[in-house]
């Protein structure tokens, strides 16, 4: 089974311009760590490389990098760039969550 990560079109237009600004970066690098009242957390950030065990998603010309121990965790997943109270946010919208914490800050699966 193809492992497969999705961007809606918004966020790749936002990962795109945040790259733009910073003038540097290939993609945004996404992952799961250990942490909060539920298990695990999103992690995000500009990436400038692409490591050897990384696999790469690429919707509507931007880039999601995710490492091998991140991806069982994310496989389905469509990273959506939404609008929430006064700005805008990633939403993760995650078909492997099977809890999540009240403060929506972590998941379980």
């Amino acid at each position: 089974m193809d492992m497969a990560i999705t961007l809606t079109e918004s966020a790749a237009k936002h990962i795109n311009s945040q790259i733009a600004k910073s003038g540097k970066g290939i993609g945004l690098r996404i992952g799961v760590k250990k942490s909060g009242c539920s298990g695990f957390a999103y992690t995000m950030d500009i990436t400038q490389e692409v490591r050897e065990n990384d696999s790469v998603f690429e919707n509507h010309g931007a880039k999601l990098v995710v490492d091998a121990e991140s991806l069982p965790f994310l496989e389905g997943t469509e990273l959506a760039f939404v609008k929430e109270g006064l700005g805008h946010v990633f939403k993760f919208n995650n078909p492997n969550v099977k809890d999540q914490c009240g403060c929506g800050e972590s998941f379980a699966v």
